[in-house]
């Protein structure tokens, strides 16, 4: 595993019942004993460290990446995807995320449903890309969403949005995924 100082993922952890970045968290913080364990509710590959295969599955099955309907090889990145300042500016909050899985194993609905439900992490990766102004899959991604388990087992705990090591709101890119597809 790669050593992490700058919070980017490989520590997150499950510190005092909360979970977090380890290379963030000040001890100070920490009075007394300190408990530390792996992410809650994923196999445990050794020691501290979590079997994060079926959370990056997940986040491949959402594809993303930017999609501009491109198809042939000499047609992509012969010219620039531009976007607008304001277009990009709507991105902000979302690109940030690390993929740590802080938020994902705070979830009870990913605890109960962990291999049909997407999750915070993967569904506001899911939001980033539906949101990007030079993506053309919008109306594709929205109907892959549209599903029992994939999105709508979010019951707006905020679970997720409490944990996050980057104080991202990975509830508010839920519901507005839910309000898109409800108004496609």
């Amino acid at each position: 595993r790669a050593t992490s100082v700058t919070g980017v993922q490989t520590c997150a952890m499950n510190i005092d019942g909360s979970n977090t970045l380890a290379c963030l968290k000040p001890i100070e913080d920490v009075s007394g004993k300190i408990y530390i364990y792996p992410l809650p509710h994923m196999y445990v590959v050794k020691d501290l460290v979590p079997d994060m295969s079926n959370f990056y599955a997940q986040y491949k099955s959402i594809k993303p990446w930017l999609q501009t309907g491109k198809k042939k090889a000499d047609e992509v990145g012969e010219v620039e995807n531009l976007q607008s300042v304001e277009d990009r500016a709507r991105l902000d909050g979302l690109y940030e995320c690390i993929m740590c899985a802080c938020c994902q194993t705070s979830c009870p609905s990913y605890w109960w449903n962990p291999d049909r439900y997407l999750g915070p992490a993967v569904l506001m990766q899911a939001y980033r890309w539906i949101s990007d102004s030079r993506d053309v899959k919008t109306k594709e991604r929205l109907e892959e969403l549209n599903d029992i388990y994939k999105l709508y087992r979010c019951h707006h705990i905020q679970n997720c949005t409490k944990t996050c090591p980057k104080h991202l709101n990975p509830a508010e890119a839920i519901q507005n995924i839910k309000k898109m597809v409800e108004s496609a």
